[in-house]
């Protein structure tokens, strides 16, 4: 089994309970698979879930797969600012890998429950970074280093895995050409 999840916001990436906060045991279409990687509790997208060892060597080896993330940050961030995350940020004790960083046009995504908090008078942008490394907390410690602290954070591919229109708290079956890829990555 190997399903894609879109986590939603404040649930824990684990399946063991964790007093008050939610976790993936309250999502039954899940049990028997284990989460492969992690999404912070309030981080929220695509979390791949497999009960087959391989798939979580093969997606979360650093530098392997491209993953691909949707941050909703403070302000409109300038050329300057995409350029140092496509270089290379220092985030207190490590500088990121370069990442492709690029400015997003008004995304329709629903909107998150509980909302973002937001300064009324600060206006607000979505940044799409894809990066080979997953550090702690890297893309918000990366965007608060250019002066643009995320907001609100979905992790929206990983390689050619598409959360696309799912729903949060909404899983599915790889689709073929996913599968194609990952038993071809495997294969390497």
């Amino acid at each position: 089994m190997i399903l894609v999840f879109h986590k939603p916001y404040g649930v824990l990436s684990q399946y063991k309970p964790s007093g008050e906060k939610r976790t993936l045991l309250e999502f039954p279409a899940l049990s028997g698979g284990k989460a492969v990687g992690r999404l912070d509790e309030d981080s929220e997208g695509l979390l791949v879930i497999s009960e087959l060892p391989w798939v979580q060597t093969l997606l979360t080896t650093p530098g392997r797969v491209e993953k691909t993330y949707w941050a909703q940050v403070e302000r409109l961030p300038e050329t300057e600012a995409l350029q140092q995350l496509r270089q290379g940020v220092r985030c207190g004790d490590f500088t990121s890998a370069p990442a492709q960083a690029r400015l997003l046009p008004d995304l329709q995504i629903p909107p998150r429950n509980p909302p973002i908090r937001h300064r009324l008078n600060v206006p607000t942008a979505w940044l799409e970074l894809q990066l080979r490394e997953g550090k702690n907390r890297q893309v918000r410690r990366m965007t608060a280093a250019v002066g643009h602290p995320t907001l609100r954070l979905l992790r929206a591919a990983i390689g050619p895995i598409q959360l696309g229109a799912l729903a949060a708290g909404e899983c599915r079956e790889l689709t073929r050409p996913e599968r194609e890829w990952l038993n071809r990555l495997g294969r390497r």
